[in-house]
């Protein structure tokens, strides 16, 4: 009788958690606006939001305050990572970047990135929400894959809950 229940709640906690989540997350060594090298494998052991945006995304710019605060919260426990790809440029990232004082690292992706960690295909649905934020934990797995078009996912108090699950 405890096996059917056991299964449901690991069924529903897949479900919950997005469906590009459980698996290892795609490497990368990609540049910021200093065309300082970030690569992924530099994070291990620290848990990592993977966030790709857009500088003209309105839940973009509100999700930057979201971000430092996070930022002022954990410190060196958690790194904060926004990846953009065309058209923005390193004008509309400076301008970002000054506009909400934003301390971590913005980084340049010609689609590659986001298209592996989306696991988006040519052939098929290329929808993309922005922002839309990946949660991996210390060991390098993607633990929850957070759609950017429920902007209640995003708020200090959500995203908080996640970071908080991986640090025990």
């Amino acid at each position: 009788m405890k096996l059917p229940v056991i299964f449901l709640l690991v069924t529903l906690a897949l479900f919950a958690a997005g469906e590009n989540s459980n698996r290892r997350a795609p490497g990368f060594s990609i540049v910021d606006t200093h065309f300082q090298q970030h690569d992924l494998q530099d994070y291990r052991g620290k848990i990592v939001l993977v966030d790709f945006m857009k500088t003209d995304c309105p839940v973009c710019n509100q999700l930057a305050d979201t971000f430092a605060e996070l930022s002022s919260r954990y410190g060196d426990r958690v790194a904060l990572l926004s990846i953009v790809t065309l058209p923005d440029n390193f004008e509309t990232v400076d301008k970002f970047t000054a506009a909400h004082q934003a301390k971590w690292p913005i980084l340049f992706d010609a689609g590659q990135v986001m298209m592996s960690y989306l696991q988006l295909k040519p052939t098929g649905n290329m929808n993309v929400h922005f922002p839309h934020i990946f949660v991996i934990d210390g060991a390098g797995m993607i633990r929850n894959d957070i759609d950017g078009a429920d902007p209640r996912a995003l708020t200090v108090g959500a995203l908080s809950i996640e970071i908080d699950k991986l640090l025990k």
